[in-house]
């Protein structure tokens, strides 16, 4: 786990949000800014984002049950909001964070919070994705400051699963029509399977003199 500057603020917003999970036995896992300062490197980010798996007869009762974490709703009509978009539009009511929690409909969805995994903060306990499947979320995504976030979680994580990233990925790029997802994605996927580099200072070659003085 990468070190996190998450604020206390932050922090309690998140024990907030997982309890509720929790305590109404919703499957979910965070994504987005938070998970990539947890799994990556520490960055600025204003909300939070999770993903849940909930049916649908359940969205209301679901979302008056977040009142008793202090999660509220941050617009008048969340709930028709979230069975146009499938979004839940919330905040945290004593910090005023923000926070989107996503109902998952795609089989994506549903293996990434499945594999999500438990992180311990001290006495908080969180979920977040795999590495792979918070890489793919990005690629998706393709803000730049997604693109970057792809970069920082293949440098963060030596052992990262390239056939699931590309896997998932290609299958976006198909259905959303956008091949530049899957070729963003390569190439931060061979960069970081590629052999070390050496910086261009050091693999610049040794003049005579420099040759006959290391002598």
């Amino acid at each position: 786990m990468a070190e996190h500057n998450l604020s206390d603020e932050f922090l309690l917003a998140l024990q907030s949000l997982f309890d509720w999970f929790g305590a109404e036995e919703v499957p979910g896992t965070s994504i987005g800014g938070v998970a990539v300062s947890l799994l990556a490197q520490p960055r600025v980010t204003q909300d939070i984002d999770a993903v849940i798996w909930l049916e649908e007869e359940r969205w209301e009762s679901f979302l008056e049950s977040g009142k008793r974490y202090g999660i509220v709703p941050r617009i008048g009509d969340a709930l028709d909001f979230v069975r146009r978009a499938r979004v839940l539009l919330l905040k945290h009511e004593s910090s005023g964070i923000s926070i989107d929690v996503s109902v998952g409909g795609l089989e994506f969805e549903r293996e990434m919070i499945e594999r999500a995994v438990t992180l311990k903060l001290g006495e908080l306990t969180i979920k977040v994705p795999t590495p792979e499947d918070l890489m793919i979320t990005k690629a998706v995504a393709q803000r730049p400051k997604d693109l970057a976030d792809m970069d920082a979680i293949a440098s963060a994580t030596p052992h990262l699963d390239a056939q699931r990233v590309r896997h998932w990925v290609r299958q976006f790029a198909e259905v959303l029509e956008m091949p530049e997802i899957a070729d963003n994605v390569e190439k931060v996927l061979r960069y970081y399977s590629a052999p070390v580099k050496q910086s261009p200072r050091s693999a610049r070659p040794k003049s005579k003199a420099k040759r006959k003085k290391d002598k």
